[in-house]
């Protein structure tokens, strides 16, 4: 598939000029409104990490497709209300928007309930930007000490960064509150920038467009 390629040999290019390893970064293709007709093609290529906004709708569209490709991984990228959390522990192997104290409970019974833990970014409210999901960023250390005391395996941080600026800066940004915290996968980039995610240091690039085209 044309598009994989090369947004893979993009990855690598920008790796390389950083002086890391290309495959230090999963592409995470984001799948969310599209139809399997769409996603099987990625599929048949030997893509398998992929990434959907919503519970519901990966419910719909994943069971299937796994049956077919068992060792695809599932990520959720989205906003996760809290009464989902045991269907998100149930259906994801990575989930990307742990942001607040509330969702840190219930995803902690949830985990405890099931008796499997399921990898999480903390996502950080970059820009400051109240109408978007996110951890404050001086609330991140706590967050943090309270995912951890709930026995949530916390890999990294997650942002998006504030549209139509540029997004180097607050890359950089994420990757100190990042380091401060002891904390060493960055879970940043989409279409548009994540050649400068990776050069940030992104260890996770979250792509959609770029793979599949215009939304459904």
């Amino acid at each position: 598939m044309d598009q994989l390629e090369d947004i893979r040999s993009r990855i690598a290019k920008s790796a390389r000029i950083a002086g890391r390893q290309p495959d230090a970064v999963e592409l995470v293709a984001i799948s969310k409104t599209h139809a399997a007709e769409a996603i099987e093609p990625l599929l048949a290529a030997g893509h398998r990490v992929f990434g959907e906004n919503r519970v519901q709708e990966a419910e719909a569209k994943w069971p299937a497709l796994r049956e077919a490709y068992p060792d695809v991984q599932l990520h959720l990228v989205g906003q996760l209300q809290s009464n989902k959390a045991e269907d998100a522990v149930a259906l994801f192997d990575c989930i990307h928007s742990l942001d607040r104290p509330s969702l840190v409970a219930a995803l902690g019974k949830a985990m405890e309930k099931a008796g499997r833990t399921v990898p999480c970014f903390i996502q950080v409210d970059i820009g400051e930007e109240e109408q978007k999901g996110g951890c404050p960023i001086p609330e991140v250390p706590a967050l943090l000490a309270s995912a951890r005391e709930e026995g949530i395996p916390v890999i990294g941080l997650m942002c998006v960064p504030p549209q139509g600026i540029e997004a180097a800066p607050f890359f950089a940004l994420l990757a100190k509150i990042a380091a401060d915290n002891g904390l060493d996968q960055l879970s940043m980039g989409m279409s548009e920038d994540f050649e400068t995610a990776v050069l940030l240091g992104a260890t996770h690039v979250r792509v959609g467009s770029a793979l599949f085209g215009k939304r459904a």
